[in-house]
């Protein structure tokens, strides 16, 4: 529908998408982000072009690895190999452009659904000058190409139930149905977590399977062996890309993997799985993820770093400086390492916790840390200091931080406020669903990072534009 919609408003799409690309330019420019994740992609990836092993390089020795799945590398792989090894200038323009894809994708969502011009420009602009989609199209990781797979993802199964357009025949619905599988499974290969799209459009396709023997007045009715045949050409899409990438783990490192470890660890690496669910049993923001859970293995760690909560009793606060202290001590006079027995101890500190207060670790915490992933000033990216309530940082980067806050919040009133008035049109039920799934997934992690919500933005974004659409009758 946007290839006939554009034209018309040439104009209009001439203009937004010089500021969307001008917008994101300046974070490369300015604040191009190449970290560690970044560097450890790109050595993968060098690996892999170069050598023909997937795996990083240790001391000289290529090593397999399984640690992270192969979607970002064979992209990072594919423009290492056009424009020059280790050329992220090169990546950050690319990932420019499928960021600029996306904010069409999102016109189409809007046009589709909405069936309105003026929700369709608006959900291209609030695209456009989103400033953390732009920010993070100038840094070398996986969320510009994960948002534009899961916007394409949504966009072809909103085709593939005729949201907004003539019912193109069986085998055309076929075609689409397994074209949305396919993104849903680059999704997939990008992050592990792209599996939550694929759960939200099978929940929706359960629940129209279930309203198929009662069809709402107001609804498009489908029969049930249609919607059983989307359901399982959407899986088979999602589901074949991982299979030769299991196949290898099986073949090379015989090991059954199909998706990534749960702590992106390999075969060698200790699992620390002790300390991360002491981490769960307090860590509610993304500051503690920074001071405390990333500098672990290899940095020193400060007591006093953290919070009131993470102590029931003085006798607490003793062990867990004990611990603390042992850590810090180095093993073998190398670098800070987690030990096995020190893993041990902090398994059963989280024990003595959880048992203490049982909704405090599965449903309190939890409830905050989705809070402060959506809520947060998204700035993680650039030179501001993440306390940024404490009103000390450099006056210009507290304005920053502010306004990155005050925008994220006005994001999710309007995505508010657009619920209100869309929530009758069909279609609209897959995106909230995709929503609620994702943001109770995260709340589960030991490590709330505001990126991880950015897959979201999609929604928040479609939501948003029906404001500027009719209310249905």
């Amino acid at each position: 529908m946007v290839r006939r919609f554009v034209p018309k408003q040439a104009r209009f799409f001439l203009w937004a998408s010089l500021a969307a690309v001008g917008l994101r330019l300046a974070f490369v420019v300015w604040f191009p982000a190449v970290v560690d994740d970044s560097k450890l992609y790109a050595n993968i990836a060098e690996n892999w072009l170069q050598h023909g092993i997937y795996g990083v390089t240790d001391s000289g020795v290529i090593t397999p690895t399984l640690s992270r799945l192969p979607g970002y590398p064979a992209f990072l792989a594919v423009i290492f190999a056009l424009f020059g090894i280790e050329n992220f200038r090169a990546v950050l323009l690319v990932q420019v452009l499928f960021d600029l894809a996306t904010c069409f994708l999102m016109a189409d969502l809007a046009r589709r659904v909405f069936s309105s011009e003026r929700a369709a420009k608006a959900a291209f602009l609030l695209a456009a000058l989103c400033p953390f989609l732009a920010n993070y199209a100038a840094a070398a990781l996986t969320e510009t190409l994960e948002i534009f797979f899961t916007t394409l993802a949504l966009d072809l199964a909103l085709r593939g139930l005729g949201v907004g357009e003539v019912a193109g025949g069986t085998r055309s619905a076929h075609l689409v149905w397994l074209g949305c599988g396919l993104s849903v499974g680059a999704g997939i290969l990008l992050r592990p977590d792209g599996g939550l799209l694929l759960a939200g459009i099978g929940g929706y396709l359960l629940w129209l399977l279930l309203r198929s023997f009662q069809p709402a007045k107001k609804c498009p009715s489908f029969s049930p062996r249609s919607i059983v045949l989307a359901g399982l050409l959407a899986a088979a899409g999602a589901l074949a890309p991982l299979v030769p990438w299991t196949l290898r783990n099986l073949h090379t490192l015989h090991r059954f993997e199909p998706l990534a470890p749960r702590y992106a660890t390999d075969s060698d690496e200790l699992v620390m799985a002790g300390f991360n669910r002491w981490v769960k049993t307090w860590i509610a923001d993304y500051v503690s993820v920074q001071e405390i859970y990333w500098p672990v293995p290899g940095q020193e760690l400060d007591v006093n770093r953290l919070p009131s909560r993470t102590f029931d009793s003085d006798q607490q606060r003793d062990v867990t400086s004990a611990l603390f202290a042992d850590y810090n001590q180095g093993h073998d006079n190398q670098d800070h390492e987690m030990t096995a027995d020190l893993d041990a101890h902090f398994a059963a500190l989280a024990a003595e916790r959880i048992h203490a207060a049982p909704l405090r670790y599965y449903l309190w915490l939890p409830a905050v840390r989705i809070v402060d992933m959506w809520l947060r000033p998204r700035t993680e990216l650039l030179p501001s200091d993440p306390r940024w309530w404490e009103f000390n940082d450099d006056g210009r980067w507290l304005t920053v931080s502010l306004v990155f806050g005050l925008i994220g919040l006005l994001y999710a009133a309007m995505a508010a406020a657009g619920l209100v008035r869309g929530y009758k049109f069909f279609g609209v039920g897959l995106f909230v669903l995709f929503l609620v799934l994702r943001s109770v997934f995260l709340g589960t992690l030991e490590n709330p990072e505001p990126r991880y919500t950015l897959e979201c933005y999609p929604v928040l974004i479609f939501v948003a534009s029906a404001w500027f659409c009719r209310k249905p009758s």
